[in-house]
């Protein structure tokens, strides 16, 4: 069933949409369900999922083949490296925290020291520990996971890319 879903060059792309559309709405649910804050490297992460979101449903819709497909790989190889760097170093820093937290104060204490009109954007860019591995799954942090999803989307890029059309 997956290989017929995947013969037409709009599907992988669409897929790929989904696919960070879910991931995004799953990051979504543990902030303001789990109770989870994101920090400022996950929010960056999630600027590359919408980004890598972005492409691939342009290029689904778009749907042609050639140099616009190759285009296509080369943007989504960009911002899943974009987006993999980030996460690569959020892994880092949980693996070996420094000594004082660099990812900035706390949703708290950003609302009762500033006006809201400073704590907005500051609110924006994450209030989250990006050391603290407070969700996991099968031993993998949020940071760690997010990198192997771009490391799957990187390779997904360099694939669509280097294929030569029928």
């Amino acid at each position: 069933m997956i290989a017929s879903l995947l013969k037409h060059p709009r599907h992988p792309f669409l897929l790929l949409f989904a696919t960070c559309v879910g991931l995004l709405g799953f990051g979504l649910y543990l902030q303001y369900y789990g109770g989870y804050e994101p920090c400022p490297m996950c929010i960056m992460q999630r600027y590359a999922f919408v980004a890598v979101a972005l492409i691939a449903l342009i290029a689904g819709l778009h749907g042609s083949g050639g140099g616009a497909r190759r285009g296509y790989g080369l943007l989504l190889l960009v911002a899943a490296l974009a987006g993999g760097g980030v996460a690569a170093r959020q892994s880092w820093i949980q693996i070996y925290p420094p000594a004082v937290s660099e990812c900035g104060p706390g949703l708290e204490f950003m609302l009762e020291s500033f006006p809201l009109a400073d704590a907005l954007p500051m609110i924006f860019r994450g209030a989250g520990d990006c050391t603290e591995r407070a969700w996991t799954f099968l031993g993998l942090s949020i940071a760690n996971w997010s990198l192997v999803c771009f490391a799957v989307i990187a390779l997904f890029g360099v694939l669509v890319a280097l294929r030569r059309p029928r």
